[in-house]
């Protein structure tokens, strides 16, 4: 019983809720009671309330019994990334700099979760400030992948991804500041999509580089995907930088999932050195299933990809250094080192001492760099000029293709431990990823099959034009109708089983 309902998606969950089958109670104790099983494994989530999210439930079921209309994912349970301000629970953004900080309001995307009534059964784990690749520099511990405890899941969302992964929870959270959100959904063999920037509200996320970051759907389907993003997208006049349009049909794509005749751009510059041949000889086998079922398949050039490394790691710290200013230990989080003595700003300097961690200092050290006096054209200057020609050429790209692909990251899933002390290693895994926060259109990670290597996951990267996301998921859905049919099922039906968790 309990293995049915993990199992379920949030579709079947919601309907089986909306019809008295099952209970909304019965749903979220059943999630509690696998995080509580397998959660000492993989570390997924950071904080768990669950004494709030049967409350919650009991609310739908109230609902339901008064008669009243539920939304299409009503009563369904959710973990919400540690970077979303909740007032019932903490915020910490991985960091000990907010251990235990709770705010005093919502974010809009939490609020707006509550709103449809969801359940959220607790915060997950990231790298510290959302800073990482792998869910190795959390300030509490690092998140595993639950396909290999000894592999990474992605960063900085690892612990969204895991949490799916795990069927700790059927949906999740993230946020995507240069692949936080679609890298962990490929190593982790889930969905994860970064929505156009602006179509999802920022107010009440913890702000590391402003004009990256946006929230995101996490999934293990593509319709649970895609009816989240619909509840959460959609303009806040709260967020300066959020877009007054209609959110695009994204449910109705996919539902659909009919690529006759759409045009996939394969982008020549994201492959060959440095990509695994396992990740290759997926990502060409998926893109000749999509030639397959009707897409007209290009290449595509964009020469100045193999500039947007450079160009992200000069803007992402530069926006950061300016941001993280804030956590001055004067106002709240962590003060340290306040014997009385000390000035405010030998106070603040020790605090930050204490309460950052290394990759976060690190970057911080480089934007404070680009940004100081006689430097600031010959970095920051230089990075926003090769992020206007990354526009460009997805500009021009865009006009060959419907949506452009790619591996999601070069490579599968890493050894805890492997590239920690290697920045540019632990970096490159977001080569595929990191141009379409530059540019701020759609992108989404798929999940493509496993790795002839090593049996891991393999994502699929889809990038659409701005407001054009319900491309991704037409994508998507053709995709993981077909390689279900080939599987015999959902790819995560051959995750190997963790201790104590699924009868």
């Amino acid at each position: 019983m309990t293995s049915d309902i993990l199992r379920s998606t949030a579709v079947e969950l919601a309907d089986q809720i909306a019809s008295g089958e099952r209970s909304a109670e019965e749903i979220a104790r059943a999630h509690l009671d696998q995080i509580a099983a397998v959660d000492s494994s993989v570390n997924a989530f950071l904080h768990v309330g669950a004494d709030t999210a049967l409350e919650m439930a009991r609310r739908v079921d109230a609902k339901r019994a008064a008669g009243a209309e539920l939304g299409p994912l009503a009563g369904v349970p959710l973990a919400l990334k540690d970077v979303f301000t909740w007032t019932e629970g903490p915020t910490t953004a991985g960091s000990r700099m907010l251990e235990g900080w709770v705010s005093p309001y919502n974010a809009t995307v939490t609020q707006r979760l509550l709103d449809a009534d969801l359940v959220i059964l607790g915060k997950t784990n990231l790298d510290e400030f959302a800073m990482g690749s792998s869910t190795e520099n959390s300030a509490f511990g690092p998140t595993r992948n639950p396909w290999s405890l000894d592999r990474i899941p992605g960063g900085s969302g690892g612990g969204s991804a895991a949490a799916l992964a795990a069927f700790e929870a059927p949906l999740a959270i993230g946020s995507d500041t240069g692949g936080s959100i679609r890298q962990p959904g490929a190593v982790t063999g889930t969905v994860g999509v970064k929505p156009t920037y602006g179509g999802t509200s920022r107010f009440g996320q913890i702000a590391l580089a402003s004009s990256l970051d946006q929230p995101g759907p996490c999934a293990r389907t593509v319709l649970d995907a895609a009816l989240l993003h619909r509840i959460i997208a959609g303009h806040d006049p709260r967020d300066a930088t959020s877009i007054d349009a209609p959110v695009p049909d994204v449910v109705a794509a996919a539902q659909s999932g009919d690529v006759a005749g759409l045009r996939v751009g394969v982008v020549k510059e994201l492959g060959g050195e440095g990509y695994a041949a396992g990740v290759e000889q997926v990502f060409a086998e998926t893109v000749a299933l999509l030639e397959s079922l009707g897409a007209e398949v290009v290449e595509v050039s964009c020469p100045h990809f193999e500039y947007a490394l450079a160009a992200y790691y000069l803007i992402h710290p530069a926006e950061a250094s300016s941001n993280l200013a804030r956590f001055d230990a004067m106002r709240y989080g962590l003060r340290a080192g306040d014997d009385g003595v000390r000035s405010a700003d030998e106070v603040m300097s020790y605090t930050r001492g204490q309460g950052l961690g290394d990759e976060v200092k690190r970057r911080i050290i480089i934007g404070t760099y680009a940004l100081s006096a006689g430097y600031y054209d010959a970095y920051y200057g230089s990075a926003q000029k090769i992020r206007t020609l990354i526009q460009r050429d997805f500009n021009q790209a865009f006009e060959r293709a419907d949506v452009l692909v790619s591996p999601t990251a070069p490579t599968t899933a890493f050894k805890l431990g492997e590239r920690i002390n290697d920045p540019l290693a632990m970096y490159k895994n977001d080569l595929c990823t990191i141009p379409s926060n530059l540019a701020g259109n759609a992108s989404a990670s798929f999940p493509a099959g496993l790795s002839p290597d090593d049996g891991l996951p393999v994502g699929f990267h889809v990038m659409a034009p701005a407001m054009k996301d319900d491309r991704l998921y037409r994508v998507g859905a053709a995709l993981e109708r077909s390689l279900q049919q080939t599987w015999g099922g959902s790819l995560l039906d051959r995750i190997p089983t963790l201790e104590g968790s699924l009868a």
